[in-house]
């Protein structure tokens, strides 16, 4: 029976997959070039990392094997990403299609004679050639080559009406497989490769993923709830790599979690696997992601994207929002007026980011509350009192503000982030809950600043909706916000947590009047948590 995989391309006789046969199609057309005289193109295949471009050119590969018309190879470039000489690597690139076509070329002394290896009379058939993990290779080899293909594509276009067999160079079509959708465009004297084609490897749709799953039932006879597959596309947004690797650890297992084969998986499944890959597992393709948003390059914008108030916007060729997007941390989404706005690439990327920052910036918490302090009025045995939780909450911040935002990360006018009180207060819930039998989870409705905690305690669900105070207008938006969000979640009653330096006593007692939202009479608490100059 076949397995979901994770792990490097998907093996077809093997594993389930979505068989994306439009986008197999459009590739292969380019490729080939239809039945016209001039050839294939110069073609980037490019997407965020773990989205399956090498599986498709695998699918390709085979497809163009078939195809007598063509010598057709694929070359994996990633061992030469750490050699910096391009000439070296134009040496290797040649031994390697010289090796895959049976012959010898002369070694190449400089960049100007790689393209005479694809010239008539070198070579005897046309050739399609793919090469992935282009990208990961020097850029000045990067530059060499694509200047390479540009002019060899330039001079079979001058001989248009010579069959491709009979050109002067017989190198048919060409794919570049990277991460980056426009390679060779740090090159300092403008991009060598403007005659590229780009294929964009999108990620899965609901429709797709939900026929691994109905494939999956009909191989093990096992029935996967419908609540299971959407839950997973929800928090996945159809990411190949995340999407195969929930897959794997529902229908699998893993140490802490026995996938019971004679009975169907239902939504109490996804929670147990979901709650341990946000955790305990390890998983490469997280791991990646949440190595470059850290790094201190990335960092700052990451912690920009948790604020609540205005959206970032989307521009790929500013540097970092263009590398976060391609190492999968970030996605874009179209607003109005045609204008695209920054978004964390899946709710469960930017889970495991808001925890990651959590644990980080807050490891030590010390005394949550104070000796002798009586919480008969916050937690009973049935009932969380989750004003007066933020009321002790308040009263922590003030004791301890001077040493726990001491290291902090700061905005470049040296105050806080905003999310770091975000992160605080999860932090203080966490931990006044873990030995209570109760948990506080993040959830981000949509992907861009939004943060609500919901608190479970003794199978009551409490929500909090976060925010930063701007001004009174932007103040009754969030209470009408916070009661549809309130309604969603079929709670009667939902917390606006309002973070601000400063509040008069009489200013609080008028704003944190309760609200009820007369079309779903859902009541919206207010409470002010007063942070001080930090």
């Amino acid at each position: 029976m076949r397995q979901f995989s994770s792990y490097g391309p998907v093996n077809n006789k093997l594993h389930y997959y979505a068989p994306r046969k439009e986008l197999i199609d459009k590739a292969y057309t380019q490729l080939i070039g239809g039945e016209s005289a001039e050839g294939g193109h110069c073609l980037t295949v490019w997407a965020p990392r773990q989205t399956g471009k090498s599986w498709l050119m695998q699918q390709i590969l085979l497809r163009l094997r078939g195809d007598a018309r063509f010598d057709v190879l694929k070359i994996n470039l990633e061992p030469l990403k750490y050699e910096k000489d391009a000439v070296k690597i134009m040496n290797k690139i040649a031994e390697k299609i010289g090796a895959g076509l049976d012959k010898t070329f002369s070694p190449i002394e400089d960049p100007d004679q790689f393209q005479d290896n694809f010239k008539k009379g070198i070579i005897e058939k046309p050739l399609i050639l793919i090469l992935d993990e282009f990208d990961s290779l020097a850029k000045e080899a990067i530059n060499a080559i694509v200047s390479a293909f540009r002019n060899i594509y330039n001079t079979r276009l001058d001989e248009m009406d010579t069959p491709s067999e009979e050109k002067s160079y017989l190198l048919h079509g060409v794919a570049l497989i990277g991460i980056h959708s426009a390679i060779g465009i740090d090159s300092d004297r403008g991009s060598p490769f403007n005659v590229q084609r780009g294929l964009h490897v999108p990620n899965l749709t609901y429709e797709e993923v939900e026929g691994m799953f109905k494939w999956y039932e009909k191989e093990s006879g096992r029935e996967v709830k419908t609540e299971v597959i959407e839950r997973l596309f929800a928090e996945t947004h159809g990411q190949p790599g995340l999407t195969c690797w929930l897959g794997e650890l529902l229908t699998t297992g893993f140490d802490d979690y026995s996938s019971d084969t004679a009975r169907p998986i239902e939504a109490a499944d996804f929670e147990t696997v979901y709650a341990a890959a946000a955790d305990t597992l390890p998983n490469n393709n997280i791991l990646n992601i949440i190595n470059k948003a850290t790094r201190e390059n990335n960092k700052h914008f990451v912690l920009k994207m948790f604020q609540t108030g205005e959206k970032i916007r989307f521009r790929f060729d500013e540097p970092t929002i263009g590398a976060l997007y391609m190492n999968g941390v970030i996605d874009k989404e179209k607003g109005e007026h045609n204008r695209y706005y920054v978004r964390f690439s899946c709710p469960f990327v930017q889970k495991r980011l808001f925890n990651y920052f959590a644990a980080e910036i807050f490891s030590d918490m010390g005394q949550l509350v104070e000796s002798l302090t009586r919480t008969d009025n916050v937690i009973t045995p049935t009932r969380l009192n989750v004003r007066e939780l933020l009321r002790l909450y308040q009263a922590y911040l003030d004791r301890n503000k001077s040493w726990l935002f001491k290291e902090a990360p700061r905005r470049s006018d040296q105050r806080v982030y905003e999310a770091v009180f975000h992160f605080n207060l999860y932090a203080y819930i966490d931990r006044f809950l873990q030995d209570r039998d109760g948990v506080v989870f993040p959830e981000f409705p949509t992907g861009n600043g939004k943060i609500d905690l919901l608190i479970r305690y003794r199978k009551t669900i409490y929500g909090l909706e976060l925010k930063s105070f701007s001004d009174f207008a932007a103040y009754r938006r969030a209470l009408d916000k916070a009661a549809q969000y309130g309604e969603q979640l079929r709670l009667s009653e939902i917390y606006l947590v309002t973070f601000l330096e400063a509040v008069e006593e009489k200013k609080r007692q008028e704003y944190e009047a309760e609200y009820v939202d007369a079309r779903s009479g859902v009541t919206v608490k207010p409470v002010f948590i007063q942070t001080g100059a930090v």
